[in-house]
């Protein structure tokens, strides 16, 4: 599938001289589009059909609701319905299978033949028993077991994707963050250099085995969102030096100062007319209505702490006059070497290439993708290479309508030994970082490692297995690494008043003040979050140097309030390639004036 984005939704849109000035309209197109695999001009064709059906209403978010409810989820059940009565005739079968299929077809007919008068001299052969040859039917069912097992092939479609292979414009470098310009992207040449990874807070205190989900009570949620709005709360205070917060539903005549957290009026999104405040239990626990319209400038999400002042005359409605966010987090610091050469050149700069799934393309389980990253690896020779997930896409095609003739776990262990054969020679440490789409893992927040058993001992030294989210500390520079799409989550929710800035800076940043790898709440429907084990690894420990955070929208690398974010895009965009991400880190000491340089000295975004 093409890629869609609101540029290509808004030209559609004009043909049929329909415009709109609320970017949250295009946005929730686009989320229509990619939640229900359609092109932007498909999405417009539908949506003008709708229109005229329905009197020529006029394009916004209660009526995109509308059309969403009558439109596409009936489409979606009748082509789900569809599908399912295909796949059942269609899809590819083991021999196991292909055996249950046939005996269900001879007790079909062994059924009609029993109200049936035979006719005469008719005898009917029993197809499985062995006195008996087998019938041509099934010896044309029952594939060889040599062709479906092959490793040659991971599904039915084993030729290499079209698209893909005649691609333009590979290697070309499409983002760009500090001084690049001559930058020499290689590794460290000395072999013997090992490169120090490890967790930030050590094995102990991080999250390194699987554990029991589903077994969350409503109580305990509570108590780690009421202990998220106390913490935030008192470092706030603190920091703004404010008083006593006052109780959010109390009527004043003067001006207050409440602390909560912003919440929807109802199940639907959020927009400046149904944004409630809610308290702590220090503050009351109750829920006030916020008048937002005299506030020039403000940026909210569902799940964010913050502060107002405001006036609350009835206890109704609190008309909110200031707005007091969030303050990110203190650097990690550690002892380092006084530098005088600041040069990019410097020999102790360490590169790290950083690359999210899907390895495959959509029309082919393939892995040419990442057979082109493993190259560039080889040629460049990183001293980290950051893999972030899916490794087993569950929304590639052919997983949904399982036509694999292998077990998810035996494709995903094929992938991983390639990647650790193919770069053997390059020394590089590998971190794999897993993902809520890999289907053979585990559908929970925060997510555990993968677990490998086999590796060697010289292949077990190279590979760092973590969770999702983590913070890793890579020769004394920290990284966050989330591969859940808490761009695409948050930037749906989001809504906002302010000139000259970017969704893109407004949602890093609100992570970054939030302390958080998830700050949303509640979360996605997709993200099945366990609320005692996100207190104590989700959150962030310090604020990182350097941000991951891929996501479908559009790759990106920029500096967030002092942290190098970066967006690597995706290795695959549909049966396309897509790109990835280098950066070069050293650890720096604070500049002549006092402020402090960040340790990512460079970093680009290429194509694959």
């Amino acid at each position: 599938m093409a890629l869609v984005s609101t540029d290509g939704i808004k030209t559609e849109l004009e043909m049929f001289d329909i415009t709109c000035e609320d970017d949250l309209v295009f946005d929730k197109m686009l989320e229509q589009c990619l939640c229900n695999r359609l092109q932007g001009e498909d999405i417009v064709h539908e949506w003008v059909a709708f229109s005229t059906t329905k009197g020529g209403i006029q394009l916004s978010l209660d009526t995109l609701e509308q059309f969403e409810h009558e439109v596409l989820n009936k489409k979606n059940k009748s082509k789900l319905g569809l599908s399912k009565r295909e796949d059942y005739h269609n899809r590819t079968r083991d021999i196991n299978s292909l055996q249950d299929l046939i005996k269900a077809e001879e007790e079909e007919e062994s059924l009609l033949d029993s109200y049936s008068t035979p006719a005469k001299g008719s005898q009917k052969r029993c197809l499985t028993t062995p006195e008996h040859p087998q019938s041509k039917r099934t010896a044309a069912l029952i594939a060889s077991p040599v062709l479906l097992l092959s490793p040659a092939s991971f599904s039915p479609s084993s030729t290499p994707s079209q698209k893909y292979s005649q691609r333009g414009a590979r290697g070309e470098v499409v983002s760009t963050h500090g001084a690049v310009q001559g930058t020499r992207w290689t590794g460290r040449r000395e072999p013997q250099q090992v490169v120090q990874l490890e967790l930030l807070e050590g094995s102990k205190d991080s999250l390194i085995n699987n554990y029991k989900y589903m077994f969350q009570r409503l109580r305990d949620v509570r108590n780690v969102l009421t202990e998220k709005i106390e913490e935030l709360g008192d470092e706030l205070r603190t920091h703004f030096s404010i008083g006593e917060f006052s109780p959010v539903s109390l009527p004043a005549q003067d001006c207050v100062t409440v602390l909560g957290q912003v919440c929807c009026d109802s199940n639907g999104k959020l927009n400046a007319q149904s944004v409630l405040l809610e308290a702590g239990p220090e503050q009351g626990g109750q829920q006030v209505a916020v008048d937002l319209t005299e506030l020039r400038e403000y940026s909210l999400f569902p799940g964010q702490v913050i502060i107002m002042e405001g006036m609350n005359t009835t206890g109704r409605k609190l008309v909110a006059s200031k707005l007091y966010e969030g303050v990110p987090l203190p650097f990690y610091s550690s002892p380092i070497k006084q530098e005088t050469d600041m040069d990019i050149d410097t020999p102790g700069q360490v590169m790290a290439m950083v690359a999210c799934g899907p390895y495959t393309p959509s029309d082919g389980l393939t892995f040419d993708p990442l057979v082109d990253l493993i190259n560039v690896i080889v040629r460049d020779r990183p001293d980290v290479c950051i893999l972030l997930g899916p490794f087993v896409d569950a929304k590639h095609e052919q997983i949904e309508k399982a036509q694999l003739t292998e077990s998810f776990e035996a494709i995903f262990y094929r992938c991983v030994s390639s990647i650790i054969e193919g770069t053997k020679g390059v020394g590089c440490r590998l971190v794999l970082v897993p993902s809520q789409r890999d289907v053979h893992h585990h559908f929970i927040y925060p997510q555990p490692p993968f677990m490998l058993h086999d590796l060697i001992k010289d292949d077990a030294e190279r590979v760092t297995l973590v969770p999702d989210p983590c913070t890793l500390l890579i020769e004394g520079v920290t990284f966050g690494l989330t591969s859940t799409d808490i761009l695409f989550h948050m930037g749906a929710e989001e809504i906002s008043c302010a000139a000259g800035s970017d969704r893109f800076s407004r949602i890093l940043k609100h992570m970054l003040t939030q302390r958080s790898y998830y700050p949303l709440y509640p979360p996605v429907e997709d993200i099945n979050m366990d609320y005692e084990k996100f207190q104590s690894y989700g959150l962030m420990p310090v604020c990182p140097d350097v941000l991951i955070v891929p996501s479908e929208l559009r790759y990106f690398i920029k500096d967030v309030i002092g942290c190098v974010c970066v967006n690597p895009g995706r290795l695959t965009k549909g049966q396309v390639g897509g790109t990835y991400g280098r950066l070069l880190i050293q650890r720096r000491s604070t500049s002549i004036d006092g402020k402090r340089l960040n340790p990512c000295v460079a970093g680009q975004v290429v194509k694959i």
